[in-house]
């Protein structure tokens, strides 16, 4: 059956794959093919201002193709994979009402998590966000082998899936147990929201040194074209350097090199290493999902290959 006929089975197709692999590219040629909308599953392109540091489609692009979650908010505002979720799924049906095909188009492992297969409820009641603190104030001092090892005690499956030793992810795994008695890996395989789509998984296939060769090329261009300038007038707008949309790959050592941390060899040579590394957790994080199909050739090779997939 073609994918044209499924609309009332709820289909979603995803196109994913690590940063600089052309998801964009590939979604623009798929519009060739297919009636779709896109909706973006990155969690920085959603913040206004942000352009060149997060390599937003196009104004021709948006033009072509109706695009949603790309300057969405303010670059102090809150967001969240769970948010995105749930205003992703809305959109989504909204889509499929409309007689078109949903496209996820990003590099957000759990944004697309969240939307696709659904995140666990958490409850954030007044009683929670103070036991929270209190526990956070417990825990913050400690190495990140002490969390590990406590959270080893009562919670070994969140302790198998967190290896990296992440301090972050290990403090809200002991907080989640400390506040509602029950380990957080319970929560997630219990509560899971039912997923409403009949998803198909695609992911852009390059070998790593092309990869990396794109990475930095990326990486001068977002310089060239004014990375710096941007970074700059985002500050003087009055917002911190120190917020969370911020604190990501390429504004964090444009802000250095700004405050005369870094030269801006420096700091382009940094920028170019940590996206690097960056794609690289990305791909950890998509290999583990077996429902991939990874697809190699040129832009308009893998969006043909798309538009012609027939669901088994």
């Amino acid at each position: 059956m073609h994918i044209k006929s499924l609309l009332k089975n709820n289909p979603l197709i995803v196109i994913t794959g690590p940063t600089a692999s052309g998801k964009t590219r590939v979604s623009i040629e798929l519009s060739k093919y297919l009636d779709i909308e896109i909706i973006s599953a990155d969690s920085r392109q959603i913040y206004k201002y942000l352009d060149i540091g997060t390599a937003k489609p196009t104004k021709e692009e948006l033009a072509l193709v109706k695009h949603y979650f790309i300057d969405l908010i303010n670059p102090d505002e809150y967001f969240s994979a769970g948010l995105f979720g749930l205003q992703a799924k809305k959109i989504a049906l909204e889509i499929l009402k409309r007689n078109k095909i949903p496209i996820v188009v990003g590099g957000s492992g759990l944004y697309i998590k969240a939307l696709c297969e659904g995140l666990f409820k958490e409850e954030k009641n007044i009683s929670y966000i103070n036991q929270k603190e209190i526990f956070k104030k417990i825990y913050i001092n400690k190495s990140k082998e002490e969390l590990y090892y406590q959270l080893l005690q009562v919670d070994p499956d969140s302790a198998k899936k967190y290896q990296d030793k992440n301090p972050r992810r290990l403090m809200r795994a002991l907080e989640f147990y400390h506040v509602y008695g029950y380990p957080i890996s319970i929560a997630q395989k219990n509560n899971l929201e039912p997923a409403i789509f009949n998803t198909m998984y695609f992911g852009i296939n390059i070998e790593r040194n092309i990869l990396y060769e794109k990475i930095n090329k990326r990486c001068e261009k977002m310089w060239e074209d004014g990375l710096i300038n941007e970074t700059e007038k985002i500050l003087k707008m009055g917002y911190s350097p120190y917020l969370n949309s911020l604190n990501t790959v390429g504004y964090k050592e444009a802000i250095a090199y700004l405050d005369g941390k870094l030269k801006q060899s420096e700091a382009l040579s940094l920028m170019k290493q940590n996206t690097r590394h960056y794609a690289k957790r990305q791909l950890t994080w998509f290999k583990k999902n077996e429902n991939i199909v990874w697809l190699e050739g040129s832009y308009q090779e893998i969006a043909t290959k798309i538009a012609r997939t027939k669901l088994i």
